[in-house]
């Protein structure tokens, strides 16, 4: 996609030479591409799964019926290593008018305008890493079919899937299966088109001691100090830095309106001394602001409304001046603009990636409304103070009024940053507790993801081999689909905006164990009431069978199948895991110790040598999830960091090795990968005479490695060296 009117912005670099002299060599049969760029050799396709889907290019003049459209889109792509490539199908993108398909596209290109500050954020060696591998995949003109170059090549999809060295999920670093002879001799080969030292970078990308981790959760060790991530600089220790916003915090004017202290920079030792190095234009990762701020003033230019053009306005004005308070006003704007079809999330968003839950992560995601879908989830959003009132949890911990709470189905136009490859299907914003509190929350449940997932996984045999009878399996296959996304609509709308925090607690009084908590409060919140019949009588579910379907799926994946993702040896780092076996075990262990005389509501039992899921009772376990639930609040409202570190690493943590080694060994006969990310599509604007857009038009068919090279090339923003 040719960039228009980015030469010459304030800060902007030529996007024809930012990546290094690296030329994307097209595929043949992509629409755009040059029919004599394999004859160079640079790009090799994957030969064996075809990455172009025949009539998947979406001419706006006809529209195809919903049945055959659906027939015909090839959700699956190429695989490699643990990933399974998958498309979205932009579902609906031909009824928006060409003014909002207009700002879908501005919207999309600010979402991938700061790809190279998470890639920074991810560690500060990945983007020279990424300059190199590219660099040799492009230009190496020895051996391309040996088997160090097509390991190489394997190696580059992860790192490019993982936006970085380090596994998307687990945070280990990414272990090559070429050997170093082979990359120093491939890099002296292109040398000509390098611009940076390769030499050092050979210790991080090869010796598993160095920066072994992005994320580290061992809370016997200083989790700045090991962990890889670039959020804090050479020499800053988990307590200094702790100190460092707790004195922040402590300072504050306004005690009940915090901003998210430390969201926003990179906190640096300079001489002996703390400092943040904030993100904004004209500071650090100001470029790639730069950017971003380019796209969307061009998409406040065709805002659908009033308000929505005042969201745009408030975030340039933080991207400018990176001002916490400033961020707080915009959210409140963005929270209150519901009044349009298109939407967009543009900025630091989550603290996964931070060992102290303070720092976001950048991200980028452009959508519209699924109307049709979205009415059930309206549903839930009316009713937002009903489940509130009736929550399992103490009454001082309800919320006596739910403000501003919305809730929609949407369809996802293009993943950016933290989203991409691999995505959420649900998102609950804004993050600040006080803001929610007072000004309400928008939740999304992104429908054509979850449609992505769910039609790739048809009759794969994972269901067959994991579900403990045919009962079970007949109710899992009659209602899962529906009750996962009902799951994730009461996840994302109604769980993560119930309860309140007690005055005075700090919102970050959990520390590293605040994710954890806060997705297990959402899940628990979630399970408690997809079995309530309130969601019967809203015509949610079609009976009071349905929500077995979600208990059992529910307990099958935190006792067992997640295992999969997890390598022999290692324990449950990551924070949704955690979340889901934190839960699980915990019912498991209470069911147990509640049943001496009866039978357990939920047990794990062997048959045929194999493990199992059986749930006895279903209504005794949803009394279980009911008491967890009023647990986790407590622990999440009061602050109560020592019960938050005990429930965490008694349940969440560690791993039966037996089990483990059953279930990886179940799975691998499946020969199913155990990750699932997305490849973009890909938009074109349509010009008049004047060089004016007047339109957008959709395709599907790039290939992943030419789409990943294409983005190094045209939103190469930043220089390698960030410090």
């Amino acid at each position: 996609m040719e960039v228009k009117g980015v030469k010459g912005v304030k800060g902007v670099k030529d996007v024809s030479s930012t990546a290094g002299d690296i030329q994307v060599k097209e595929v043949k049969g992509v629409k755009g591409v040059k029919d004599d760029s394999l004859a160079a050799g640079n790009i090799q396709p994957d030969t064996s799964r075809t990455a172009v889907a025949e009539g998947h290019i979406t001419p706006l003049s006809s529209l195809t019926s919903k049945q055959a459209e659906l027939a015909s889109f090839k959700y699956t792509d190429q695989r490699f290593a643990d990933i399974q490539l998958l498309r979205y199908r932009v579902k609906d993108f031909e009824t928006l008018t060409p003014r909002q398909r207009i700002l879908v596209y501005y919207l999309s290109e600010a979402a991938l305008a700061g790809r190279d500050i998470l890639w920074d954020q991810n560690g500060r060696y990945n983007l020279r890493i990424r300059r190199l591998l590219e660099t040799v995949y492009v230009y190496y003109d020895g051996n391309r079919q040996s088997d160090d170059f097509k390991a190489l090549e394997t190696y580059l999809k992860r790192v490019w899937f993982s936006n970085g060295i380090h596994h998307h999920y687990s945070t280990d670093k990414l272990q090559p299966a070429f050997s170093p002879t082979f990359l120093r001799t491939a890099a002296a080969s292109v040398k000509d088109k390098l611009t940076l030292d390769a030499e050092e970078l050979f210790p991080v990308i090869f010796d598993p001691a160095v920066m072994p981790k992005r994320v580290n959760q061992n809370e016997d060790d200083d989790l700045l100090a090991t962990s890889a991530s670039n959020y804090y600089g050479e020499g800053v220790g988990q307590a200094e830095a702790e100190d460092f916003y707790a004195k922040q915090k402590a300072a504050a004017a306004d005690q009940s309106r915090p901003v998210m202290y430390g969201m926003n920079s990179r906190l640096v030792k300079e001489n002996g001394t703390l400092k943040e190095r904030v993100w904004h234009s004209g500071g650090l990762y100001g470029a790639a602001i730069d950017r971003i701020i380019h796209w969307l003033e061009k998409a406040k230019g065709v805002a659908e409304n009033d308000g929505q053009a005042a969201v745009i306005d408030k975030l340039v004005e933080f991207y400018r001046t990176g001002d916490l308070h400033t961020f707080d006003e915009y959210t409140i704007l963005w929270v209150n603009d519901t009044e349009g079809d298109v939407d967009f999330t543009n900025g630091f968003t989550e603290v996964y990636g931070d060992p102290l839950g303070l720092k976001a992560s950048w991200e980028g995601f452009s959508n519209f409304k699924d109307k049709e879908a979205t009415t059930r989830t309206e549903k839930l959003s009316a009713n937002a103070q009903w489940f509130e009132d009736h929550s399992p949890v103490d009454p001082r911990f309800r919320k006596p009024e739910c403000r501003g709470v919305t809730a929609k189905v949407i369809v996802a136009a293009m993943l950016g940053g933290d989203l991409y490859p691999s995505s959420a299907i649900g998102i609950n914003l804004p993050n600040s507790n006080w803001v929610r509190a007072e000004h309400g929350s928008k939740s999304v449940t992104i429908g054509n993801l979850t449609e992505a997932y769910n039609e790739a996984a048809r009759q794969n045999g994972f269901l067959d081999e994991f579900v403990v009878d045919e009962p079970t399996l007949a109710l899992v296959r009659r209602y899962g689909d529906a009750c996962d996304d009902l799951h994730t609509d009461l996840h994302e709308c109604l769980g993560h905006g119930s309860g309140r925090l007690l005055d005075g607690v700090d919102p970050d009084a959990l520390k590293a164990y605040g994710s954890c908590i806060e997705e297990a409060r959402a899940d628990l919140f979630a399970l408690y009431y997809i079995a309530d019949a309130k969601l019967v009588s809203l015509g949610l579910v079609p009976d009071g069978e349905a929500y077995k379907s979600q208990y059992y799926t529910y307990m099958m994946n935190g006792l067992m199948t997640q295992l999969v993702r997890i390598e022999p040896g290692a324990v449950i780092e990551e924070a949704h895991m955690r979340n889901r076996a934190l839960i699980a075990r915990w019912v498991l262990a209470r069911a147990a110790s509640n049943s001496a005389s009866t039978t357990p509501a939920v047990a794990l039992v062997s048959r045929d040598n194999k493990s199992y899921v059986q749930i006895n009772d279903y209504e005794a376990l949803r009394s279980l999830f009911a008491e967890l639930l009023a647990e986790v609040q407590r622990i999440k409202s009061e602050g109560d960091y020592a019960a938050a570190a005990n429930l965490v690493e008694t349940y969440g943590v560690s791993i039966d090795a037996r089990l483990h080694q059953e279930v990886r060994q179940r799975y691998a006969a499946l020969d199913i990968a155990p990750y699932k990310g997305f490849i973009n599509p890909e938009y074109e604007p349509v010009y008049d005479s004047d060089g004016n857009i007047t339109d957008v038009s959709i395709s599907y068919g790039e290939a992943y490695d030419h789409q990943m090279l294409r983005y190094s090339r045209d939103y190469a923003t930043l220089p390698l060296i960030n410090d």
